[in-house]
């Protein structure tokens, strides 16, 4: 088999099942030492376990790959310098950091509490960035290094009772951008994929409604392992100019993502007043504007 990650070093959190541990397997067969994190909380950010990681980098060290878990969360400033420097001390080097753990705490806004916006805010935007931070300088002294970011469809189009997790997810599209921006002067590139996949947390969305159990079904037909060769393929060396840009891997599907730029524009001469913008500036826009969609009412095919 082909080994283009052949001598590369790779950090996967989350990747103790689902997403990411697909990641982290099909990495690992590509020829790279894998650091497994996952702290092994609940779904919703409680506990933890070893469990987990332990043994997917059991199982893909006795498939001949080469890999270590970790168990820290990645939502400190200091445990995320110790997962890079774990994978320093045991490998000699990083090459490649993918953000993928993530917790949900699905709620109503209006009843959302502090502590669940915290704790999803901390793992799923607060984790990305210490990651990367405590990567990029080891990215910049070496002149090389990629990051890819988990982002969300609830992020980029929306879902019902994902306040919390939409935005944390939309952050780490900015996040990825600016990392992209401020660090390709040193050959560090950043994307971020939103997968569609069936995994431990999407089985937490209630099947309490026909639209909820429609979208359980769907889901249950993308396998988390589908996303794994986007993944990997944007550590390839051959994907070294491939910077900045929002991925969707939806089963056999690849997608590109657009991002926000201007679509319409009003303009006078005499400058605006409230009365003016609610009577010409609006209803000229009003065509190009968005309905409140969610994931669902977008990716309104099967999948394949």
């Amino acid at each position: 088999m082909n080994k283009p990650l052949e001598g590369k070093v790779v950090i996967v959190t989350g990747a103790g099942g689902g997403v990411g541990e697909g990641i982290a397997r099909l990495a690992a067969s590509r020829g790279a030492h894998v650091v497994v994190n996952d702290l092994g909380g609940s779904t919703t950010g409680e506990g933890s376990d070893a469990g987990p990681a332990q043994r997917v980098a059991d199982e893909i060290k006795a498939e001949g790959g080469s890999a270590i878990a970790n168990t820290q969360s990645v939502a400190t400033w200091n445990s995320a310098h110790e997962i890079i420097q774990q994978a320093l001390d045991t490998f000699g080097r990083i090459d490649a950091v993918v953000n993928n753990a993530g917790v949900l705490r699905d709620v109503m806004f209006h009843k959302m509490s502090e502590q669940d916006w915290d704790i999803v805010r901390a793992v799923n935007l607060d984790g990305p960035f210490y990651m990367a931070r405590a990567a990029a300088p080891h990215f910049k002294a070496q002149e090389s290094g990629c990051f890819v970011h988990l982002t969300s469809t609830s992020g980029l189009v929306g879902n019902m009772a994902q306040a919390n997790y939409s935005a944390a997810k939309m952050g780490v599209v900015g996040l990825s951008k600016s990392i992209a921006i401020d660090m390709a002067k040193f050959n560090v590139r950043s994307n971020c994929i939103a997968p569609f996949a069936f995994t431990r947390m999407v089985g937490t969305i209630p099947a309490n409604d026909e639209r909820n159990r429609q979208r359980l079904e769907v889901a249950k037909r993308m396998t988390p392992e589908k996303i794994a060769p986007l993944a990997v393929g944007l550590m390839l060396d051959e994907a070294k100019d491939v910077t900045g840009q929002v991925f969707g891997s939806r089963m056999n599907e690849v997608m590109l993502f657009s991002l926000n730029r201007p679509i319409r524009t009003a303009q006078t001469s005499e400058g605006w007043t409230p009365e003016s913008i609610v009577s010409h500036a609006i209803p000229a826009m009003r065509p190009s504007f968005y309905p409140l969609d969610r994931s669902s009412d977008v990716f309104t095919w099967d999948p394949f």
